[in-house]
């Protein structure tokens, strides 16, 4: 058994849900922030046979695309300033990390 922890941007997450849902996977949804944007993330938790692994890791690529997106720059506040772009750049965003950890004993109660 492993357990799949995806960390999806929240534009992703309801059509993540939706795909799990139809594909009989059982998920736990936790709010998170990312630290680079500062914005809001879902978190995935799945346990699953080590059989379904690769039909999860497909549901989750099929629904968790990058893009490119405009960002506003956050001031330096009281640190070096001669990094600092006053005008909004284009970043990556989306996708999914996810880790697959091991599961030595699942209970439910």
């Amino acid at each position: 058994m492993k357990l799949v922890m995806a960390v999806v941007q929240d534009k992703d997450s309801n059509r993540l849900s939706d795909a799990l849902i139809d594909a009989d996977f059982r998920a736990t949804k936790l709010a998170s922030t990312g630290g680079f944007l500062k914005a809001g993330n879902t978190t995935f938790l799945i346990g699953t046979e080590d059989e379904k692994i690769e039909t999860l890791m497909e549901i989750i690529k099929e629904n968790c695309k990058s893009r490119e997106q405009l960002v506003a720059p956050i001031s330096p506040m009281g640190g070096n300033a001669d990094s600092y772009v006053p005008y909004p750049v284009e970043v990556q965003v989306g996708g999914a990390t996810v880790f697959v950890l091991p599961v030595e004993q699942f209970e439910q109660f």
